[in-house]
């Protein structure tokens, strides 16, 4: 029988498998073939979801709350999350501009394909979180990157913002805290970008705060605390790293109401509302406050230790330029020192070749720094315990002396 010839969409043939899903592939493969692999590749906390948390799921389960949602969101949750922004954050919004989707990436989704059209450029400041381009793409955008280094805690300036717009610009999507630095705007870096979306009000402001709650010193701050550009924010967040929920699927997006009422109508017709039983547990999460919560405080606690232990590690490592970053659980460290260099008729030409170097010969899976927009890095997650984290640098430290 002949082989078909599947025709597949130009759309698919535009995006790029995620560069982390990748490496945790090839490390998957390794570690079939019985090698020892030390994963620092993914963004999933290495914490258990909080037992309230928990116990709200099941008892759900138990009440028999099984039958289909309310598309945006039962109505509990959407107010629970805007008593939550008005609480944490002191963001003022009623529970009708809230929807609730299967994590924070469909929140994205909803709002990329209620307001872009093809060709429809969306700025977005370099490193960024890997799926922000194939997202844009995705929905018929075209992304726009802007550089940053370690120099400069991998954040921009107005004044770069100011040069990367054009007569396309619909949109500018970025996260603070950072993945993958780990870097966090201030608010008084918000108040000067602010100032520049003032001047063009047809621009929207995606502000993922996903790792809020993961910051280790100050309060987090939203740029859509600036009343001037609120109606153009839209504000994603969701509980996957603050609440160890990753497998429960919830995120959130809060915004102008002609949003939300376009985000509802998209999400009516592809997945409909997110899972009865993981609302229920998100309305638990989203009344907590972490700073009460034992469960979360310690969570943050190893965050922080795991951090320095990273941080000091690397500093101390020949031609590695760490950054010190002030929330989420990744380290994004400059290592084009080691360009040009090799070992064993191997040569490392980019971030890519380094990953791949340090994968097979030190058996320690990292991402590498062109899938987040900066070559010269690499990401480390440090969500894995210390013990793990000092056997992965001895073993990269052995593996780059061997490169000349």
């Amino acid at each position: 029988m002949s082989e078909q010839n599947h025709k597949l969409s130009k759309r698919l043939s535009s995006l790029s498998e995620s560069a982390t899903l990748e490496m945790t592939r090839k490390s998957r493969e390794l570690r079939e073939k019985g090698i020892d692999i030390i994963t620092l590749s993914i963004g999933e906390p290495d914490f258990n979801t909080p037992e309230s948390v928990k116990q709200a799921g099941i008892k759900a389960i138990e009440d028999n709350l099984t039958h289909y949602p309310p598309v945006p969101g039962t109505n509990d949750l959407r107010k629970a999350i805007a008593d939550k922004l008005l609480r944490d954050n002191g963001l003022h919004y009623k529970p009708s501009q809230i929807i609730v989707s299967n994590g924070a990436k469909q929140s994205i989704m909803n709002a990329f394909f209620s307001i872009l059209d093809e060709g429809d450029e969306v700025i977005i400041p370099a490193p960024f979180w890997v799926s922000y381009p194939e997202m844009v793409k995705m929905a018929g955008g075209t992304p726009v990157s802007i550089p940053s280094t370690v120099k400069q805690d991998f954040k921009i300036t107005a004044s770069q913002l100011e040069q990367s717009i054009t007569p396309r610009t619909k949109a500018f999507i970025f996260s603070s805290p950072c993945n993958p630095s780990g870097s966090v705007y201030e608010k008084e870096e918000l108040a000067e970008l602010a100032k520049v979306f003032e001047q063009h009000p047809n621009i929207y402001v995606f502000s993922d705060e996903i790792y809020e709650h993961i910051r280790f010193e100050g309060k987090h701050a939203s740029i859509a605390s600036f009343e001037s550009i609120k109606d153009q924010v839209i504000v994603i967040n969701g509980l996957s790293k603050g609440f160890a929920m990753t497998g429960w699927r919830v995120g959130y997006l809060a915004a102008h109401q002609d949003i939300v009422t376009a985000c509802i109508t998209i999400q009516g017709q592809y997945t409909s509302g997110s899972c009865t039983i993981s609302q229920a547990a998100a309305l638990e999460a989203v009344r907590t406050v972490p700073a009460e919560s034992k469960e979360l405080k310690n969570m943050l606690f190893q965050f922080n230790k795991r951090r320095d232990v990273l941080y000091n590690r690397l500093k101390a490592i020949e031609g590695v330029i760490p950054n010190k970053p002030k929330g989420a659980f990744y380290m994004f460290p400059d290592i084009s020192y080691y360009f040009g260099k090799g070992a064993n008729g191997f040569t490392i030409n980019n971030s890519t070749d380094l990953s791949i170097y340090l994968l097979e010969h030190a058996h320690v899976a990292l991402v590498s720094g062109d899938a987040f927009g900066c070559d010269n890095c690499i990401r480390f997650s440090y969500a894995t315990t210390e013990p793990l984290l000092e056997e992965a640098c001895n073993r990269i430290e052995k593996a780059l002396k061997h490169l000349k």
